[in-house]
């Protein structure tokens, strides 16, 4: 069989891993290689060699190095790295303020050995973040500097890119950029003070784009320069971002600024979480399932999206700091947020702090899906811009992009505390980990789901009433008997699964 397939992801509709083998985890870590053509500042060693590849050892945390390879002059600053959800394939982009930046794809083997694929014109500049669609038809990647959202092909197959960029939005509709890069007297973007904060916010950044996990027809993209969660109706067939709903305070409006990073939902309730990197907080949104179902039932019936127009699927719950409350804000600035696998714990980044900030959410009442902070862990290092898990949820892999290290923590799973596993590296400037648990088998192309059918079944926001069993007994009678057989197997899975992690905690 190919070694260039994998398990499903939750990003994937597709459940038949059954009798994967998982062959390790692989991690590739990005550096930059060149500051000079970046809108920041860092101040760590630029790399001789863009990318690097780990292998992790479970037992110990340890790391050995696999592969060092990317020509700087070529794949120029890459800063974010995507994992397909059901191949042995990994996509990094290129962080350039000066010319248009690159996506490549590469085949990954279990020693290690990047193939390439192919590589492709994003379509914009300081190219920030990939997502890859329900359907994993198309990649949308997202550009920084003048904001730009484009879509691009990918083949189902083999995950290489069937051609060049099919769609683009641009949220400053062609006008030109008010601030200037660093060279021609521009700022550092790596500060926070109130001088760098004005010409960071004279334009549009668009810093993500998480298409919902319901029905995959809203991209929820976070806007840096204009504080805002902008909330895009995404075309699953055509694979194109056509109409920009509505957009969201990324916060409290409080007239300072926030900056939002990035945007996470919870895997289990109606919740997403944004990180604001200029105020230091996290703002946490209900989300409304109802409204989601509702477009994308109109989408699939060929109407007008107009009517969706300046209705938001987000409701603002809380917002809390990221950051001890007498820590001076402009002195940080938020890299990272993620909700750990268990659905039970968020964690944030501080670049300044240099800290993990780990909260506990919220699991039942009025206030399910809040956060309560755990407490901040030392990183060990300077400006933690990013971090990644394991694929047991039990270790964490911080990059400390201006002390050249990377640094290895357990992850308790009862108590959400990290401590530091002695395990430390050293790596140009490292601004990305991407965990790539390899498997052997070869998936078949996921089948494309009657959205419909997910449509009929009403999901409520509390996670019991989702799924008792009355529920989905309605949904597997609704359900072909082959994906019936899967869900089935699947819920199984979920229940072991639940039975291992308890017995953990009660050992």
């Amino acid at each position: 069989m190919s070694s260039s397939h994998r398990m499903a992801t939750t990003e994937s509709t597709d459940n038949s891993q059954d009798n994967q083998e998982n062959l390790g985890d692989l991690f590739v870590v990005s550096s930059y290689s060149n500051f000079e053509k970046l809108a920041h500042g860092p101040r760590g060693t630029e790399a001789r060699h863009s990318l690097s590849v780990y292998l992790f050892n479970p037992s110990d945390g340890s790391m050995i190095l696999q592969n060092k390879l990317g020509d700087p002059k070529e794949v120029i600053n890459p800063a974010f790295s995507r994992f397909h959800p059901r191949l042995n394939v990994v996509y990094t982009c290129t962080e350039d303020i000066e010319n248009a930046g690159r996506i490549f794809a590469y085949n990954i083997q279990p020693n290690g050995e990047l193939r390439e694929l192919g590589s492709v014109d994003a379509g914009g500049t300081s190219t920030c973040y990939l997502t890859i669609d329900k359907e994993q038809k198309h990649m949308l990647a997202v550009n920084y500097w003048n904001s730009t959202l484009a879509v691009l092909p990918l083949d189902q197959e083999t995950g290489a890119f069937k051609g060049p960029i099919q769609n683009i939005y641009d949220p400053k509709h062609g006008k030109a950029m008010v601030a200037a890069m660093k060279k021609n007297g521009g700022v550092n973007h790596s500060h926070n003070d109130e001088s760098t904060i004005k010409q960071r916010q004279a334009d549009p950044h668009s810093h993500a784009l998480v298409l919902d996990p319901f029905v995959g027809t809203v991209a929820y993209v976070p806007d840096l320069g204009k504080d805002l969660i902008r909330e895009f109706y995404y075309d699953r067939r055509r694979g194109a971002i056509d109409l920009e709903l509505n957009m969201m305070p990324s916060g409290l409006s409080t007239g300072m600024p926030d900056g939002p990073r990035y945007f996470e939902f919870h895997p289990s309730y109606n919740v997403a979480y944004a990180v604001n990197e200029l105020s230091s907080t996290i703002a946490i949104f209900c989300v409304d399932r109802k409204l989601l179902n509702e477009i994308s039932k109109a989408a699939n019936n060929g109407e007008s999206m107009d009517r969706f127009k300046g209705r938001s699927t987000l409701t603002l719950m809380q917002s809390i700091q990221t950051i001890p409350s007498a820590f001076p804000t402009k002195l940080n600035t938020c890299g990272r947020i993620c909700v750990h696998k268990s659905g039970r714990f968020v964690i944030v980044s501080n670049r300044g702090h240099e800290s993990i900030a780990v909260f506990r959410v919220i699991a039942k009442g009025k206030k399910k899906g809040q956060l309560v902070s755990v407490g901040h862990f030392h990183t060990r290092g300077e400006t933690p811009r990013h971090f990644q898990f394991d694929s047991s949820g039990q270790y964490l892999i911080v990059a400390n992009q201006d002390t050249d290290t990377i640094a290895v923590f357990t992850f308790n799973l009862c108590s959400g505390e990290i401590m530091y596993t002695g395990n430390e590296y050293r790596v140009p400037s490292p601004n990305f980990v991407c965990s790539c648990p390899i498997y052997d088998h070869d998936l078949p192309v996921p089948s494309t789901v009657d959205q419909s059918l997910i449509e009929s079944v009403t999901v409520e926001s509390d996670l019991e009433e989702s799924s008792d069993e009355s529920t989905m007994e309605v949904y597997n009678n609704k359900l072909p008997k082959n994906l019936a057989s899967e869900l089935a197997i699947a819920q199984k899975e979920i229940e072991e699964l639940k039975q291992r992690l308890a017995a953990v905690i009660h050992v």
